[in-house]
């Protein structure tokens, strides 16, 4: 098993010896996002939580809308095409490789399957980002390159086990997948707590997973939008399963994907037989992950709330892009359930807006930067991960 990780802000040859460079684990606005992390995050504060609850009592008297945050959802702003192109010319533009993108939306194959008919995206494989409940939390699989003639199939197999999960039925769900030696199947942030119950537990139960269904898992990811902490005890957990890494961006964003795979292939199913036969990884970190955490997912709230002019007509704004049952349970924009937003929420994204001032970015970035020397993930002696 051969694996590194090298950083293009202090290796900028390492891309040289390579013809290629993959993006994994990207979003459009054909993905949904949950916002049931909305109460757990407002509990900890209590104005936050004051004007939550006043929101849904006022919601209640003026439009018998009760707040449905496990049914509400959100959207990246960016469509297929135009997500594709971000990834492709970073790659292409920044470091003069060819490009193999897999874009993976939350339980759904509508993304590739669009991009499939335009001709400078055809070769992009089938792939989605698969929920699967697992005992007390909730893991992502990233499945890549589904065969077309039967993705359709499998992503209702995946959903119907999501909706219904029963534990004794993964196994022979996850061989079956495992069998086609076509396929990647990827743990993406393999320590993020989703399902917030706490991180002790969720790692507890991560390696229950690995121990039971490890063998038809191919990767753990490093992720491009997790921090240097969690990616570092992600390399441990690789190590400790002898498992193999690999990057991904999970961007859901107008930034292009922080991490990225150098490789040889020169197509994707090539790029998945060597990670699972020939079981070689090279990750390469882009120098965005270098920016402090909290501004990069500042940037990423930026990037969602942010107006879009020139999107088509019903997109444009971040209540266009938000999704809420209606009195009925319909599941309507919240645009369409309010003449304006609340002015707390606005507060809020006035706050954030303010990132794109020059002088409010610089003192954040000096205020939030950390030092060199821990910029950097380590492991024990022997191992090919390097700096």
């Amino acid at each position: 098993m051969q694996r590194k990780v090298t950083y293009l802000w202090k290796e900028p040859g390492a891309p040289k010896p390579y013809r290629t460079a993959v993006s994994l684990h990207g979003h459009t606005n054909l993905s949904r996002e949950g916002l049931y992390f909305i109460p757990e995050f407002a509990a900890r504060y209590g104005p936050l939580r004051a004007a939550l609850a006043f929101q849904d009592r006022r919601a209640q008297t003026i439009s018998a809308i009760r707040l449905d945050f496990w049914k509400a959802y959100w959207t990246p702003p960016l469509p297929p095409l135009a997500a594709f192109r971000l990834e492709r010319e970073q790659i292409e533009q920044k470091l003069g490789l060819s490009s193999l993108i897999s874009l993976t939306d939350h339980d759904s194959i509508a993304a590739p399957l669009l991009l499939r008919v335009v001709p400078e995206a055809r070769p992009i494989p089938v792939s989605m980002e698969w929920s699967v409940p697992f005992r007390d939390t909730i893991l992502h699989l990233g499945m890549h390159n589904l065969p077309s003639a039967q993705a359709e199939s499998i992503m209702a197999r995946c959903a119907a086990f999501t909706a219904h999960p029963a534990e004794e039925d993964l196994p022979d769900l996850l061989a079956r997948l495992h069998d086609n030696p076509d396929i990647l199947i990827v743990l993406n942030h393999p320590l993020w707590d989703l399902a917030g119950i706490g991180r002790p537990r969720h790692a507890h139960t991560v390696g229950g997973f690995l121990a039971d269904l490890g063998m038809y898992i191919h990767a753990l990811e490093l992720s491009g939008l997790r921090s240097w902490e969690e990616n570092q005890a992600v390399l441990q957990l690789a190590e400790g399963w002898n498992q193999l890494v690999i990057a991904g961006g999970d961007r859901h964003g107008c930034e292009p994907s922080a991490a990225l795979n150098l490789t040889n292939a020169e197509s994707f199913t090539e790029f998945v037989h060597e990670i699972r036969r020939g079981r070689r990884s090279q990750v390469l970190f882009m120098p965005q992950y270098a920016e402090p955490y909290k501004m990069r997912m500042a940037q990423s709230l930026l990037d969602v709330v942010r107006y879009y002019p020139d999107f088509p007509e019903g997109s444009r704004r971040w209540d266009e892009r938000t999704f809420h049952p209606d009195a009925s349970g319909v599941i309507r924009p919240l645009a369409a359930l309010w003449e304006k937003s609340p002015f707390f929420i606005e507060a809020v994204f006035a706050g954030v807006r303010l990132m794109e001032v020059s002088p409010v970015k610089r003192a954040m970035q000096r205020a939030f930067a950390r030092p060199e020397q821990e910029l950097q993930f380590t492991l024990r002696e022997g191992q090919e991960f390097a700096p």
